[in-house]
C-alpha cells in the first residue's frame, strides 16, 4: 500500500508525524509531498526534507491521500492544483484521509455531502453531511480525524482501511497500544 501526505508550510506536525511513523511501522509506503519545493516546514518549525514537489508527483500511484490540518489548510483550500488532486483521488475511488482543519477543505469542495465525518469542532459548518464528535470517522473511502489529539487513532484508521484489522492489531500490539489505558 502507498500513501502520499500532502502538505504546505504551516502543517500541524503531530497530525503528519504520527500517521507517517505509524504507517511506515506497519510497512505502508508513505511519501511526503510538498505543495511546492523540496522541503516543507510545520507550524512549530519541524522540516521534512526532502519532500517531493506536488507537480513532480504521480498521484495515480497511491492508494490513499492524507491531508493533515494546521494553519496551512487555508493555503490548501485556496490552491486550485491541490483541489484538482483531491478531486482526482476521490473520482478514482481511492482513500482520502483528512484531520483537524483539513476536512473543512473537503467540506467546502462539497465532498462531505451525505457523508459521516469529523473535523476540528470550531471549524465545522453545514457541509451537507453528518458531523460526529469522535476522534475518527470512516465512511467508505473517507477517513476524518478531529484534532491533533486523534493522530494515533487517525493513523490506525487509515492502516485498517488499507491493510485490514488483523494487520493493524499487530502493529498496535508492537507499540503496546491499548485504548483502555
Amino acid at each position: 500500500m502507498k500513501c502520499a501526505i500532502l502538505m504546505d508550510n504551516g502543517f500541524e506536525e503531530l497530525e503528519a508525524m504520527g500517521p507517517i511513523a505509524l504507517l511506515r511501522r506497519g510497512n505502508v509506503d508513505v511519501d511526503v509531498v510538498s505543495v511546492k519545493g523540496h522541503e516543507v516546514t510545520g507550524r512549530f518549525g519541524v522540516t521534512y526534507s526532502p519532500a517531493i514537489p506536488m507537480d513532480e508527483y504521480d498521484f495515480d500511484s497511491i492508494d490513499c491521500l492524507i491531508i493533515p490540518g494546521g494553519p496551512h489548510y487555508k493555503k490548501i483550500e485556496n490552491n486550485e492544483s491541490v483541489k484538482t488532486v483531491i478531486e482526482k483521488v476521490v473520482k478514482d475511488e481511492k482513500v482520502v484521509a483528512a484531520i483537524c482543519a483539513a476536512p473543512t477543505i473537503l467540506g467546502k469542495m462539497g465532498l462531505l455531502e451525505g457523508k459521516n465525518y469529523t473535523c476540528f469542532k470550531e471549524l465545522n459548518e453545514n457541509f451537507g453531511g453528518t458531523y460526529h464528535y469522535e476522534y475518527t470517522v470512516t465512511d467508505g473511502n473517507l477517513i476524518t480525524g478531529i484534532s491533533a489529539a486523534a493522530a494515533i487513532e487517525f493513523a490506525f484508521a487509515i492502516m485498517e482501511k488499507l491493510c485490514g484489522k488483523e494487520h493493524t492489531d499487530q502493529v498496535k500490539a508492537s507499540i503496546y497500544y491499548d485504548a483502555a489505558c
